[in-house]
C-alpha cells in the first residue's frame, strides 16, 4: 500500500507534512524554518484538532528518522520525479566489488560523467543526506541518485566498473 503524504506551506512557520495510517490515525511533522521539527498526532474524531506537538531536538528527530528509515525522503524525491519531467529517482546498491569502495565520492566525477546527481547514501539504518566530494563509500551502502534514465544507468556502471576511470 503506498501512503499518500500531504505537504502544507505554513507561511512565517515552515512546512507540515501529514498522512493517514491504514488504521485511520492522522500524524504530522511540521518543520519550522529555523530547523525546530514538531510530531503532531491528530484527534482520530476531528482530524483537524491535534491531541499533541511533541518537539523533537535535531537528536531526537535524528534517531526517529533512522528508526523509521529513509521513507519519508525517498518519498519527497518520488514527488520530485512527478514534478520534473525526465528525471527519475533510483536507489543504487555499491557492489562489494566497486572501485569506489573506501573513496571519496568525488573520485567517481558521477555529476559531470553522466549528469545524474547523487543526493543521499543509505548506510544501515541511516540516511545521509546530500553527501559531499569528502564523503567515503563504504561497502554496502546504496546510493539515492537523481537522473534520466541514461545518467542513471551510466552511474550504476561507473559503480560497478573494475576501471574506475571508465
Amino acid at each position: 500500500m503506498r501512503v499518500r503524504v500531504e505537504q502544507t506551506s505554513l507561511p512565517g512557520i515552515g512546512v507540515r507534512h501529514d498522512f493517514v495510517t491504514e488504521a485511520g490515525r492522522r500524524l504530522g511533522v511540521v518543520s519550522h524554518r529555523d530547523g525546530r521539527r514538531a510530531l503532531i498526532v491528530y484527534d482520530r474524531d476531528d482530524p483537524d484538532a491535534r491531541l499533541a506537538a511533541i518537539q523533537l531536538t535535531d537528536d531526537e528527530a535524528e534517531a526517529l528518522a533512522d528508526l523509521l528509515g529513509a521513507s519519508l525522503m525517498l518519498g519527497q524525491l518520488a514527488g520530485l520525479r512527478d514534478q520534473a519531467a525526465g528525471l527519475l529517482t533510483e536507489q543504487i546498491a555499491l557492489p562489494a566489488s566497486s572501485p569506489f569502495v573506501n573513496r571519496p565520492l568525488g573520485d567517481t566525477r558521477a555529476r559531470t560523467r553522466t549528469s545524474a546527481s547523487i543526493v543521499a547514501v543509505l548506510r544501515a539504518a541511516r540516511v545521509i543526506p546530500s553527501p559531499g566530494p569528502d564523503f567515503r563509500f563504504e561497502s554496502g551502502d546504496v546510493i539515492v541518485a537523481v537522473g534520466t534514465r541514461k545518467g542513471l544507468d551510466a552511474l550504476t556502471r561507473i559503480l560497478a566498473n573494475n576501471d574506475p576511470d571508465g
